[in-house]
Order: structure tokens, then sequence, then C-alpha cells
């Protein structure tokens, strides 16, 4: 951390960080314009597996990468990749452990699934054999592998040292000169972290890490690379950084570098590395927090005729820090930075407190520099203690590479790739924790993923993402199997709009064929502008041509939507880009919002009135290029259908009442329509997806309409049902109260006149009243009959007459 001092500094550092990061520092987030589902047409890939063969993640090339060696659990494989399109197995060598080995391993682990023998070390030392190692059942064993009729060539020897005992434990292992230099744990609990160097002959010596604290803090080793002009080999790692006593925990990233010379001291530092550095790699952007954790690292070689030092480190970074938690970060360093870093001043270790400090005594020496093993012990000493670089080494440019604000990587491949006009343009290959696969271009203006694509069906962390570049395929070495992920697919972009917007460096558009093909494929004027994506300044010449047609106008045909009025219509419209942003519009009219509602997904809904009838056009504008991709005729149906019979009191439960209509259209002919019933003119939902050929060949459904039954009758009859029962009681409240009124003024009789029923001057109807007979009320459409009295005693009255005059 460059803004970092390693003491004399207090809490209020980490608040500070914390208050720098809460403000943005402008990253673009780069999103993916295509997503390929699992086994989506668009983007086939091949997957290779045996029923009986398990973590399949230790992958090896061959020199002239035509076979494909794959170390697993209990095997070593050998695949003929000759046609990257289809993976075969050449031979299987079965390599497990024996009973005694398992009953072993049962008293050092709980699960006995850890104990099979996960091959974790597999490398090519010459023409004739390879070396593998392997876990073994928590005991490492390492063999030799015969490389032409491929079996093991010597009994598996003692593997401390080379391979780890925990088949969870991360490695790097990689041979120069064969010679097998690896970083691993040398212990059962991986406690005893370890850089060395074995297999080696003649004069030459064995070498690893000086048994002294502090030249490793509890490591977890990433990746390795050997570079020849410099007689290095490089080891890449995070730790936890000491030299900031001021934090916990504090994890870093480091590149660590020893001479393929060196053969140790004389007397100090003997069969040690004399020429062990480290420095820290700070992926960092200006005024946030570091993405401190290195998660995989690959190198790109310079171009042809280039130095050596524009060899480039492309590493994925996570963060300790919740503020950037998820995200994941891609930085580039150089090797030419690397160099200078090594080059300048060094950290000083006190081994009596283990305390770093800015060194202050006299430089007599270069840490790190080739050749020491011939000095003398007082040089010895001081590289001894001065092997920390005291600058970290900066991302290429000063900034971050690229930044995925919601998917963490876990590998990293890359290439360089020569466009259709000649100029280079660098390629990486980013796979997330969620097994999709990012293909990214790096351009001026920032990365721009070209595509995703899902490779594996389960979340997990992959070991190994090799490239093969002259099979054009990436290798991807998982619990799941090995895929096989070709580099390119340019037949899916069917347009020059699209073939150029797609800005892939694979890919240009043919104005010959009239298709988009391989660059390599391309004889006569390719069209590509992979810098700008400008598609009207490159396509002018040429014909937007779909899939499976020979020529189309430049607007599409337009789809015919037959609805009754008042149906409310949804026009559906699929975007072949996610970075393009989708819109409607009616020619000679403006889209009300009152009136219509635009989805998020590019869905367009509204009522079908004599109004809204007429033609949509829905667009796509991308990088300011605006193409319809599909237009849609509304107009009102000829010849409506009766409505649909309703379900009898026998049928069967759960049996719809209606047949839905339903429209299907695919992009080589016009829509058909499949009616059977259609439902009364009533409210119904009409469901649309377009027939457009810029669709992406993903197996989806084109077009759809369905037409959902009405409830308008049913409404209707609750509705009048409410307003009697509404009428009813308030009639019933009316009578109680007029009722109780009455008779606080009615006359009191004898009561042996009201046993006898006897009246005076009463009519008929007040005699029937006092007998218990009135009539019941009828009523009609919530009215009272008139042949109804309007004061009369209902059954079960006290008998009291009503206040009327007699």
């Amino acid at each position: 951390m460059a803004s970092v001092q390693p003491r004399g500094f207090t809490g209020s550092l980490i608040i500070l960080f914390i208050i720098s990061s809460s403000s943005s520092s402008g990253h673009t987030h780069a999103i993916p314009r295509v997503t390929f589902p699992l086994e989506s047409p668009g983007r086939p890939f091949t997957l290779f597996t045996l029923p009986d063969v398990y973590n399949t993640t230790t992958l090896l090339l061959s020199d002239d990468e035509e076979m494909l060696y794959v170390g697993a659990r209990d095997a070593v494989l050998s695949l003929n990749i000759s046609d990257a399109v289809s993976l075969q197995l050449s031979i299987k060598i079965d390599w497990s452990p024996t009973e005694t080995d398992l009953r072993d391993c049962l008293l050092k682990v709980s699960s006995e699934t850890d104990c099979p023998n996960f091959v974790r070390v597999l490398q090519v030392l010459n023409s004739t054999h390879m070396f593998a190692c392997g876990t073994f059942a928590f005991s490492p064993r390492c063999s030799y592998i015969s490389s032409e009729q491929f079996f093991l060539a010597a009994r598996p020897e003692e593997g401390r040292g080379r391979c780890p005992y925990n088949p969870y434990h991360k490695n790097t292992a990689i041979t120069v000169g064969g010679e097998l230099y690896t970083a691993t744990v040398a212990d059962f609990k991986g406690n005893r972290p370890v850089i060395s160097r074995h297999l080696s002959e003649g004069d030459r010596v064995d070498m690893k890490l000086d048994d002294t604290a502090g030249w490793l803090e509890e490591p977890t080793f990433i990746s390795s690379a050997h570079i020849p002009s410099e007689g290095k080999v490089y080891f890449f790692f995070s730790e936890l950084g000491r030299e900031y006593d001021f934090i916990d925990k504090f994890t870093v990233s480091r590149v660590a570098q020893v001479c393929t010379s060196d053969v140790g001291g004389q007397r100090t530092l003997q069969r040690r590395w004399t020429t062990f550095t480290k420095a820290q790699l700070l992926c960092q952007a200006r005024g946030e927090l570091p993405y401190n954790v290195l998660q995989d690292i690959t190198t790109l070689r310079p171009p042809e005729g280039a130095s050596a030092d524009d060899t480039l480190f492309y590493g994925i970074f996570s963060s300790q820090w919740s503020v950037n938690s998820g995200r994941s970060a891609v930085c580039v360093f150089s090797l030419r930075d690397v160099k200078a870093v090594f080059a300048g001043n060094y950290k000083v270790l006190n081994r009596d407190t283990l305390k770093w400090s800015t060194r202050m005594q006299e430089k007599i020496a270069n840490p790190g520099e080739c050749g020491l093993h011939n000095a003398s012990d007082n040089v010895l000493r001081f590289v001894k203690e001065n092997f920390l670089a005291d600058k970290s080494v900066s991302p290429a440019n000063q900034e971050l590479t690229l930044v995925s604000p919601d998917r963490r990587y876990s590998n990293i491949a890359a290439q360089r790739v020569k466009g259709a006009h000649g100029k280079e343009y660098t390629v990486l290959y980013l796979l997330t924790e969620s097994g999709y696969l990012h293909k990214t271009v790096l351009l001026e203006g920032g990365a721009h993923i070209i595509e995703e694509i899902q490779v594996l069906r389960q979340p997990q962390r992959v070991r190994n993402l090799l490239l093969s570049v002259s099979k054009g395929a990436l290798f991807v070495g998982s619990s799941e199997g090995v895929a096989s992920v070709p580099v390119s697919n340019c037949s899916h972009y069917w347009s020059c709009a699209e073939c150029v917007l797609a800005r892939d460096p694979f890919c240009a558009w043919d104005s010959t064929r009239r298709v988009c093909a391989r660059v390599s494929s391309v004889t006569n004027q390719p069209v590509q502008d992979v810098d700008g994506g400008n598609v009207l300044k490159v396509c002018t010449s040429t014909v937007l041509v779909p899939r499976g047609r020979t020529i189309i106008p430049s607007t599409p045909t337009s789809v015919p939507v037959s609805v009754l009025l008042q149906e409310v219509v949804h026009l559906r419209c699929m975007p072949s880009s996610q970075l393009a942003e989708l819109h409607w519009v009616r020619p000679g009219s403006e889209l009300s919002p009152s009136i219509y509602i635009q989805g998020d997904r590019g869905n367009l809904s509204f009522l079908a009135t004599p109004t809204t009838l007429g033609t949509y056009e829905c667009q796509a504008v991308e990088n300011g290029f605006t193409q319809t991709l599909v237009v849609y005729e509304v107009r009102q149906t000829d010849n409506p259908a009766l409505p649909p019979s309703s379900t009898s009191p026998g049928a069967e439960t759960g049996r719809e009442a209606t047949t839905r209509p339903t429209i299907v259209a695919t992009p080589d002919a016009e829509p058909t329509a499949a009616m059977t019933q259609k439902p009364s003119p009533s409210s119904t939902v009409n469901t649309l997806v377009p027939s457009s050929s810029h669709t992406p060949a993903d197996g989806l459904t084109n077009m759809q309409r369905e037409t959902r039954p009405s409830y308008l009758k049913e409404l209707v009859a609750v509705s009048v049902l409410l307003a009697v029962s509404v009428c009813a009681c308030l009639s019933m409240a009316a009578y109680i109260w007029r009722k109780s009124y009455r008779s606080r003024t009615a006359p009191h009789l004898p009561s042996s006149r009201r046993d006898t029923g006897a009246t005076e001057g009463g009519t008929d109807q007040e005699t029937e009243a006092l007998r218990g007979s009135s009539p019941q009320l009828a009523k009609h459409n919530g009215q009272t009959s008139p042949n109804t009295p309007s004061n009369g005693v209902s059954n079960g009255s006290s008998g009291h007459l009503p206040n009327i005059p007699i």
C-alpha cells in the first residue's frame, strides 16, 4: 500500500482509508455484452468426462500442444486434442493408494474423502519423461511417467516438499532444465512453507529456503514463471504483511525471485537460497483500499522481437475489506517494474524482535543478484537480513485494468490477438467462481467484456485455466470434467452491425460472403472496428443480413397482431445485447406514459382501443447506432370467436375451461395463428414475443400470444348481490327504528283484549295482523310490492296497534 508507512502511524490511518474508499474513483464496471447460458446453441463447447474419474483439476499441455495431460483423483489421463472440438481419451494411468495407506490416512484425518491420491504436480521434464506428484493419502508421493508409452516408469518416491499433504492446500510447480521448482508446504499440518528446487544432478544441488523465521509468513502459493533472459524463476503468492505491524493479519500479495544458477553459500546459507528476495504487488486505485489478496496470475510473453522487459503479469485480486466484498480487480504488472523494485533499497529484519524497518546501514550487496553463492559470509549475512524490497510494484499505467462489481474471478488466461488491420489486442479470459467465463478485450477506453459463457453447472474453485493458442481453445479443469471452449464463435453474429458491435478481435464481417467469420478466413475487405465499434462508419456499404436469409430491408417485416378492443396487449422485444438501450416508437405519434407502460425488459403494455391500433417499432441503441429489432402491426380482429363453454359439474377438477390461443413465429416464416376458442369481448391479456431475426440463437421462443378468460359476468353478479344486501340491511334498520318509535306512542290495551285479539274500529288487515297471519313482504328488484301494507306488523310482534286513527 503506497500510502501506508510501516511504523509510527495509529488507527487514524485506517479511518482515513475507510473515508477515502467511500468515494467512487470512477471505475468503469464492465458488463458482459452477451450472455450464453449452459448448453446454449450460440456458444457450444465440449465437456469430457469419465464415469470413474473425478477431480480432473491439474492440466498440462504437451510441447506440440497435440496432447492434454490431466491429473485427477487416483488417475492420470492422456487426452488427444488434435481436434479441440472433441477430446478423446488416449491412455489412462490408475494411481491409487493401497489399503494400508488408506488405513494410515484415517488416523490423520477425519474424512476418508481426503485420503485418495489427488495429483497436484504434473510437469514435462524432458523429451522422454514427465514428473507427477500426488497427495497419496496424506503421504505425498512422486513418480516419473514415460511420455511415449504413458505409464509409471519408476517406483513412487517421497514427495515431501514437492507436493502438499492436504488436497485443499494450494501449490505451484515449474520445471527448468530438467529441475523441478516448487512452492508448497513441507509438513502434515501445513505450517512449514517452502520454496525449493529438486531433481538436481551433477554439481547442482537441491535448494530450499533457510529455516530462519521471517522468510515466509503463512503464504498461499498461486503461480510461478520462468524468464529465460533473466535466468530467474518468479513465484507469486499472498501472505501476512508483518511489515505493517499496526494492522493485525493484514494480507499482502507478493512476487519473489530466485536465480536458477544459485547453488547456495560455501559456509553461510549452504544448500539455501542466496538470491531469494520478495516484493509487494500493489493492486490499488487512488483513494481506495487495495485489492490485496492474490487469486490467480498469468504471464503474457512480449511480442516477437520485443524486449523481455515487456513481459506482463496479469493478476486477479480480491480484498479482505468489507467495503470491497464480492468484488474482483484485474491488475497488470510489467517485468521492467518488477526488476526496478528489486534493484532498489530493501528493508532490514531484526531477527530478535522480527520487526521490519527501513535499512539505514551501508549497502554492501545487491540482494537478489545472481552469483551471490560465491560471495563472502559477510555479504551472505547481509542478504539474509535484507530480502524484502522497500518499495511496492505498482500496476502498469498506475490504474486498475478491470473491476468486477458483482462477480468474483478465480482464474485468468491471456493472449495477444492480431486484428483485421494488423493491430494487436490483448484478450483476457476470466473465470468466475460461479462458473462463467468472461472474454474481455483491453482497449484504450477501458475493458470491454465481449461475452460471458457458462461452462460449469455448480459454483466451484478451479485450479487450472489453460489456453492453447494453436488450437484456439481454452481448457477448464474442474470436478465436473475437462471443458474445451473455443476462443470465439463468429457465426453467432448475423449482421455487419452485430459483428462490428461485438468488438471481437477474432471476428470480422466478410463483405463477399456476407457472414461474420474469423479474421484469418476473410480474404477480401474485412470489416472490423474493435476500438470504436462504429457501425455507421464501417458498415455503410453493407446491408444487414440476418441468420437464415439472403437479404432483408433495413426495417424488419412487420408482425401482424390481431386483438379485440379492451384487451391488454403486451409487446415483447428481445435485445441481442445487454449494452443496448431499448425504446419503442410509433410512427407519427408519441407514446404517452398515461397510456403506455414500457417495462425494464423491453416490454410495451397498453389497452387496445381504436386510438392505440397501429404500428409499433422496438429499437435498440448501442454505441450510437440505432437498429429496429421488431415491428408490430396491431389491428382489430375481424372474426371474434364465441366464448368458451363452461365446464360441466362433472368435469375433472383442475381442468381449464378455455383453450388459450397461441401464435408462434420462426425467424424464417411469418407467424401463423392457431386459434381454437376465443373469449367474449372482455378484458383479456395478450403476451407477444417478436419474430425478429435479431434474436440471439439461444433457443428462445420468438413469439407467443395468449389470452386469459374473462370474469366480467361474475363481477357484475357479485356487485348486484352486494347492492341487494346493502338495501335489505338499510330497510331492516329503518323498519326497526320506526317500530321502536311508534311503540312508545301506541295506546295500551287491556290484557284481556290482547289475549282475544279483538279490535274495535280496526281494518281487516289489522285484524289479520293481530292474529299473527300478516302476509310476507314481497320484493322485486329490491322494492316492496304494492300489495303489501306499509304499516303491517310482522309475525311475532307484541300485538301493539300502530299509531293509526280508528
